[in-house]
């Protein structure tokens, strides 16, 4: 943004501006008044594990029964080094993270974060001094870029931008350690607000910029309401267009599947004024509903927190740490690489028709009936097998931010939907661009027995989503399920199998 010529900020800002202003008539008519939802963050828990820049160790971690994992040891667990030792990393691919309020200790974090692991500096990064064919890191904010503090008084506190700061770190930094080459945009937009017409036009509005630009390969989506809490469905429909385009431009939209399950909410309550209103029947969360987006679900990570990049995927089990991990009734013997994860959110659209790719699947799968199925794939999302992440934002001392600065142990499908972005990444560089929708190329994978067995590590555990004892939850199966999808990726198959498959092979 800083870079651009002054004319320029002002074209962008009128065209953002009309497209939320069309927006917001669709949104403010009397079809649709009041009926959109507030966009929330998909981080589902958080745990502050160590101060200062030096990273947890272990035994920090487990002191607080969870397991934190490095960036070596993700890349482990999914099989990414052979392709990072073939020199595909993402290189000369973009990826977009799109936060409400962004981070105003981003650079400083990112740097932070790379120096503990030894991951590739980026070109944007604070202290780094930026040469040919380095990735970058910079940012977008094209309706303006308020400080990251709470939101002032006594007010909702639905807007406290320093509450977002944490996805925003967790987003950045965990996409840059499945990508190390990839250059990542973050593009915040000033508000999450729950008035009706301004947090998800402003997003959509601002994806549709990045993407009518050639601005990035991939959009990566840590944010979600629930189906049902649009006042309608032609007020979802409203919300489309950035993924109509992105589908028309070769970019791949991912968006996180919801940490609540099966159990979702109509309205976030406001801060000292009750529960969520709970949507009394299961029901799945929209952008990751959207045919048009990859939906990412989430588990419990049983391997080796602290592998090296190259190790073969190991199990790593300690009693009572790493919740349904450790347990002895989830993961009888500990023979289980990975198990569902309880809060993954999925289960069957009420807005949107079974897409003709969902038709053939798996075989032994839930069976998906009229209406598109959720999840599509999965990735690491439980906290209590969670990534180590790094933030240094002050706090400010309303209780809104996470607190202190140093090392977090963060979960959700805020975490699985950056990662999966990353190997996005790394199969556009081999594609040599941007694949755009590759849900059919994931099914056509899905189909082939042979070819699933080897690109998919199937996550049929057993476990359901059940979060509430009054809404059913799935179970997860042998092949897609309502809890995981497909499963998780085996990237060194999977990554140049989607790009053949998506192009038709």
């Amino acid at each position: 943004m800083k870079t651009l010529k002054r004319a320029a900020i002002l074209a962008v800002v009128l065209a953002v501006a009309g497209a939320v202003a069309a927006i917001v008539a669709v949104a403010s008519s009397p079809s649709g008044a009041s009926a959109l939802p507030l966009p929330h963050p998909t981080v589902s828990d958080y745990q502050f594990i160590s101060a200062g820049t030096t990273p947890p160790t272990e035994a920090q971690c487990e002191s607080v029964a969870r397991t934190c994992f490095t960036p070596q040891a993700i890349q482990s667990a999914y099989n990414v080094g052979p392709l990072y030792n073939r020199s595909y990393d993402g290189t000369g691919m973009t990826i977009a993270i799109v936060d409400s309020y962004g981070s105003d200790t981003m650079a400083h974090d990112l740097h932070v974060f790379d120096q503990a692991f030894g991951l590739r500096p980026m070109c944007g990064e604070e202290g780094v001094t930026c040469a040919p064919g380095m990735p970058k890191f910079s940012e977008l904010s094209l309706q303006g870029s308020p400080a990251t503090v709470a939101q002032a008084g006594n007010g909702t506190h639905l807007e406290d931008k320093s509450a977002w700061a944490l996805e925003v770190a967790l987003d950045v930094e965990t996409s840059h350690a499945i990508a190390p080459g990839a250059n990542i945009l973050l593009v915040h937009t000033p508000t999450a607000e729950t008035l009706g017409v301004q947090g998800f036009p402003q997003m959509m509005a601002a994806e549709d910029y990045v993407v009518k630009n050639h601005l990035a390969n991939v959009i990566s989506q840590s944010f979600a309401s629930a189906e049902d809490a649009f006042g309608s469905s032609q007020s979802l429909e409203s919300m489309r267009f950035a993924y109509k385009d992105s589908a028309a431009n070769g970019v791949t939209v991912l968006g996180s599947s919801g940490d609540s399950g099966t159990a979702n909410a109509t309205k976030q309550a406001l801060v000292g004024q009750g529960p969520n209103t709970l949507i009394p029947y299961p029901s799945v969360e929209w952008p990751a509903s959207d045919p048009l987006v990859t939906g990412v679900g989430g588990t419990y990570l049983c391997t080796d927190p602290t592998a090296s990049t190259n190790q073969p995927r190991t199990k790593y089990v300690v009693p009572g740490i790493g919740a349904k991990c450790g347990s002895a009734r989830f993961n009888p013997g500990g023979i289980y690489y990975e198990v569902a994860w309880t809060f993954s959110g999925g289960g069957f659209s009420h807005v949107f028709s079974k897409p003709s790719w969902q038709n053939a699947l798996p075989a032994g799968s839930t069976a998906i009936g009229s209406m598109r199925g959720v999840p599509d794939v999965a990735f690491q999302a439980s906290s209590a097998t969670g990534a180590l992440v790094y933030l240094s934002l002050p706090p400010d001392g309303n209780g809104s931010n996470v607190g202190d600065t140093g090392w977090y142990d963060i979960g959700g499908t805020s975490l699985s939907c950056p990662q999966w972005a990353g190997l996005v990444a790394i199969a556009d560089q081999i594609n040599g661009g941007g694949l755009g929708l590759i849900n059919p190329g994931l099914y056509k994978i899905g189909a082939d027995p042979g070819r699933y067995a080897a690109d998919f590590f199937d996550v049929a555990t057993g476990n359901t989503n059940q979060t509430n004892s009054s809404i059913p939850g799935y179970p997860a199966t042998i092949g897609w399920d309502p809890v995981t999808g497909l499963g998780t990726p085996n990237a060194a198959n999977l990554v140049p199998d989607l790009v053949n498959a998506v192009n038709g092979h």
